[in-house]
């Protein structure tokens, strides 16, 4: 299905709109679209569900598509647009807009599988906040993406269903544990999707698969709050949920609903779409590759990530930033402090008799050493990197963003992380990602942004980490870089 240009004076216009594409149009386009009258929800999701019939049973982004109910939540939100306009009433944030779940969130009536074949495979009984909160907005689901067993890694291989595929290069994955999202993102049979980031979950992805993906601060996604904003041993919350989308735009359309902006306003959008080449602000970035696993593993960086890092400094002092190499310190004990922590929740599963011989490899490895883990390891684990955090906070504070890479390597081939042993597995996922979990343990904001094409077409980027409250900062800044990049 096309565009048309009668009549339609939004994002698109006369040239730009004339026989573009639908999922060539993004979700900012798509909404005025929708608004305008020019284009039905029904419409739209159908447009979306021809391409994942088309392109899914390639890609593996998606484990169920809900096609029918989609159509009947497309139609209700067309019947809401006739009453609304009847009345002079606003039309909701996401009116008529395609989106998916990653399969770790409950959507009533949906199987939610965890990505898991030790758990039964059951319809939920009731939305998740999240999903509640963005289906009020007048989303259209069109399904459950893939995930890796409980979100645990940051790839999207499990036993459940067929691993997800880089759009880029199918034979590489596209990341974890957002991938099914972002790679339906990427391959356009979404416009946007909202992602969950507790380790890089939301920016792995985004990164390998060309997008930007936004991981907001602890609190700033008000639904996040229902889970705390500590653990039960009093280590910072490190999930909260996000924006994957092909344009810093259209992740800051999303991220207004997801924040629940006041009605009427779009404080991301706006940042967004503020941004001019040379925006007339300077803000001070520090530079730097240092890792926190660094003092543990050995971290070395690809050719093609320190192009993307070059890439992104040269582009920031074009928008009129200055760049400067910072001389950030990490906590030595970070590492084993940080993996105690996140591998403890596995100890916490219910599972039912038998279900622990179905868990995959790694899971079964680091719930059993969970398992066997003394409370009083678990609680020094937490209260230290508590103090990590803060330690973060202040060092990063010192500047208006910090620039570093957004991966070490290039996205990697299928299994080449569950091919090993879950110890190798595990050293492999710290050094293709060691710049990202630290951000989810201090609870601050970040991006990550394409900023470098390789000779093979993939996609290299940079994160930029901010404030508490940057929110809206960093998808201006992630905006003036894909200007600056034109």
């Amino acid at each position: 299905m096309r565009v048309g240009a009668a009549g339609y004076d939004g994002a698109l216009s006369g040239q730009e709109a004339q026989g573009m594409e639908l999922h060539e149009a993004g979700a900012v386009a798509l909404r005025d679209l929708l608004a305008a009258g020019d284009l039905s929800a029904r419409e739209l999701a159908r447009h979306y569900l021809d391409r994942i019939a088309e392109r899914n049973p390639r890609l593996g982004s998606f484990v169920t598509v809900t096609a029918e109910r989609a159509l009947e939540e497309a139609a209700a939100v067309d019947q809401a647009f006739v009453r609304a306009r009847h009345a002079d009433h606003p039309l909701p944030r996401l009116h008529g807009l395609p989106l998916a779940w990653k399969d770790l969130l409950d959507v009533a009536g949906v199987p939610t599988t965890w990505g898991s074949a030790a758990l039964a495979s059951v319809p939920a009984a009731a939305d998740d906040p999240l999903v509640a909160s963005v289906r009020a907005q007048g989303a259209v689901g069109l399904g459950k993406t893939q995930v890796p067993e409980f979100g645990l890694t940051c790839h999207s291989e499990n036993l459940v269903a067929p691993a997800a595929r880089n759009p880029l290069d199918p034979s590489l994955s596209p990341g974890g544990s957002s991938g099914g999202s972002a790679a339906a993102v990427a391959a356009g049979l979404l416009p946007f999707a909202p992602g969950s980031d507790g380790g890089g979950s939301i920016r792995i992805p985004a990164a390998a698969c060309g997008l930007v993906g936004l991981k907001p601060g602890l609190g700033a996604v008000p639904s996040d709050l229902s889970r705390g904003t500590e653990d039960a041993y009093g280590a910072p919350r490190l999930v909260v949920s996000g924006p994957l989308a092909r344009t810093a735009a259209d992740a800051a359309l999303l991220m207004d609903a997801l924040s629940g902006a006041a009605p009427g306003t779009e404080p991301h959008l706006d940042a967004a779409s503020a941004a001019t080449p040379a925006g007339g602000r300077t803000l001070r970035i520090g530079l730097s590759v240092r890792s926190p696993f660094e003092a543990h593993l050995p971290i070395e960086l690809d050719p093609e990530a320190r192009a993307a890092l070059d890439a992104a400094v040269v582009l920031l002092e074009r928008a009129g930033h200055r760049v400067e190499e910072t001389d950030l310190r990490y906590d030595n004990r970070y590492h084993p402090a940080f993996r105690t922590v996140w591998t403890s929740a596995l100890a916490d599963l219910e599972l039912p008799p038998g279900a622990e011989e179905r868990l995959g490899p790694f899971a079964r490895h680091f719930r059993a050493r969970a398992l066997a883990r003394p409370k009083g390891q678990r609680l020094g684990a937490a209260r230290l990197l508590a103090k990590i955090a803060g330690d973060c906070r202040i060092q990063w504070a010192q500047y208006d963003a910090v620039l570093t890479p957004a991966l070490a390597q290039t996205p990697r081939p299928l299994g080449y992380f569950t091919a090993f042993d879950p110890e190798e597995d595990y050293r492999r996922q710290c050094q293709f990602t060691p710049y990202t979990s630290m951000v989810n343990v201090a609870g601050v904001p970040a991006v990550t942004v394409p900023t470098h094409r390789t000779a093979a077409g993939l996609s290299m980027g940079v994160q930029l980490i901010g404030r508490r409250g940057a929110e809206a900062e960093l998808l201006g800044l992630a905006a003036e870089l894909e200007l600056a990049g034109n």
